[in-house]
């Protein structure tokens, strides 16, 4: 299968061509949610930019395998190797067993991410249910040299690593550096070296997720459950692996060290990161207290938030950046986003409704149309690039709008054309869509304005202007804009 797509690879730095090692085959895994609390943004940009890599793979002919992992065990706190297993701190908090705590905020991802039209994966492994292969890939290890135990734990020997293959190769992190700005924490004598990472850890007595190992009653380390999952599901060797920017360092990195080791190959192709949301310019997230969940955008409900946020206008926001740009949050952005989106489905409903006004095909609004599905699917090939693709939907809108205001005529085939891209771009790759409630509100609305507009008629046939100016007047205040035609008066917002 030819194809000219390509991707920015984080291991080489640059943009590559996509060739999948094993035609029309592609695997992909990308690191799910660490289920420990309420669904937030910065779960949906990661959820939905790697929903529209899947979409367009697919969309391309390719056979699609994606990962997508639940991490219900072994990630501590701070992202480090030693502190409280953010589970089992929930748990404490709600008085409930850890696996009711995963359980609970997998339904709500899955909740929210269903909302967002985010396609679920092909397999969606949990950490707590491959522990046996995870301890098989931990003795390899342990077997090759590149791990010790120390008092039960087992650690990744990195400097011993970085001597034999070069540490740092993905996050571009050098040893040095990070031996020299790390600090002595509580355990971290235990390690042999301050950058080396848990590969499994021991379990306090009071640790409530615990197994068996050949060396201790304990967890795993966070960083070995990818690597495992990954290599159970897609093999040793395999095309993409998506994440969070945030995750680069160290578990990606981590995960380079591990699967060079264990599987005797650097087991990703192309390394793939989208960039983080923001607010004020910090990184938006739990860590910092600073996250908004995806139940308030829909509901409005947070104080930060001027008011609720449909799924699909938070969809559109993450679409209308780069998945390598950050986007900062504000209420004005989301405003826009909506406002925009709402005129996409405007200009779909309009073009749907639309009668063709010529039974020849008007040749200058085709060759335009087919110019814009070419650019949509160029900016795809272009590492993703949904921004552009968004931007030749709005220049289709101007099309359908001026065929409307009657400036333009068209066939049913030049009809067929701008469906055709619409359903292509907006619908099935971008995955956005109109819910039954925005059709019927949409319903609502426009019998509400024809009313509006009878009275307004009615008022200028009795030559009562001033009540008919008033009317226009006050619908221009709520940003809806009236126009007199020679077919009658049409509204827009």
């Amino acid at each position: 299968m030819s194809n000219s797509l390509v991707v920015y690879n984080t291991l080489s730095r640059k943009k590559e061509t996509f060739v999948p090692i094993h035609p029309p085959f592609v695997s992909m895994y990308v690191c799910g949610p660490t289920v420990y609390g309420e669904p937030h943004l910065g779960h949906a940009r990661p959820a939905i930019v790697f929903d529209l890599v899947f979409r367009y793979l697919k969309h391309l002919g390719f056979k699609v395998r994606y990962v997508r992992n639940i991490t219900d065990v072994g990630h501590l706190e701070n992202d480090a190797d030693e502190g409280e297993d953010k589970i089992i701190k929930k748990a404490h908090l709600e008085k409930i067993e850890p696996m009711e705590v995963a359980q609970m905020y997998i339904d709500k991802y899955h909740f929210a991410m269903d909302k967002l039209n985010v396609q679920r994966p092909s397999i969606e492994p949990r950490a707590s249910g491959h522990i046996i292969e995870q301890i098989e890939m931990i003795e390899k290890i342990i077997e090759k040299g590149y791990a010790y135990i120390t008092n039960g734990s087992v650690y990744f020997d990195v400097p011993k690593f970085d001597k034999d293959f070069g540490y740092g190769k993905l996050s571009g992190r050098i040893l040095d550096e990070l031996i020299a700005n790390s600090r002595e924490l509580d355990g971290q004598s235990e390690k042999r070296n301050p950058a080396d990472f848990a590969l499994w850890k021991k379990a306090a007595p009071e640790h409530i997720m615990q197994w068996n190992s050949p060396w201790c009653k304990g967890f795993p380390g966070w960083h070995i459950e990818c690597t495992a999952m990954s290599t159970k599901y897609l093999g040793e060797h395999f095309d993409i692996h998506g994440g969070g920017m945030d995750l680069l360092f160290p578990h990606h990195e981590s995960e380079v060290c591990q699967s060079t080791i264990a599987n005797g190959i650097e087991s990703v192709k192309y390394w793939m990161h989208n960039n983080m949301i923001t607010i004020n310019g910090q990184k938006m997230g739990k860590s910092l207290g600073n996250f908004i969940t995806l139940d308030e955008f829909f509901e409005g409900t947070h104080p930060n938030l001027q008011q609720a946020f449909s799924p699909m206008t938070i969809r559109f926001f993450i679409l209308q950046a780069h998945y390598r740009s950050t986007l900062d949050f504000s209420n004005e952005a989301l405003q826009a986003a909506e406002k925009g989106l709402n005129k996409l489905f405007e200009t779909y409903r309009t073009l749907v409704d639309l009668k063709p006004t010529s039974n020849s095909t008007n040749e200058e609004v085709e060759k335009e149309i087919t110019s814009l599905f070419q650019q949509s699917s160029n900016a795809l090939n272009d590492d993703f690039n949904s921004p552009m693709v968004i931007a030749n939907l709005f220049d289709a809108s101007r099309i359908i709008n001026t065929v409307k205001a009657g400036n333009q005529t068209i066939s049913q085939e030049n009809k067929n054309s701008c469906l055709h891209l619409f359903d292509t771009f907006l619908f099935d790759i971008l995955g956005l869509k109109q819910s039954d409630d925005t059709k019927n509100q949409d319903n609502l609305e426009n019998d509400l304005m024809q009313i509006i507009l009878s009275l307004r008629s009615e008022a200028k046939n009795r030559k009562d202007y001033a009540t008919a100016d008033n009317i226009r007047n006050l619908l221009t205040d709520i940003g809806i804009t009236i126009k007199d035609t020679k077919e009658g008066v049409e509204w827009s917002k």
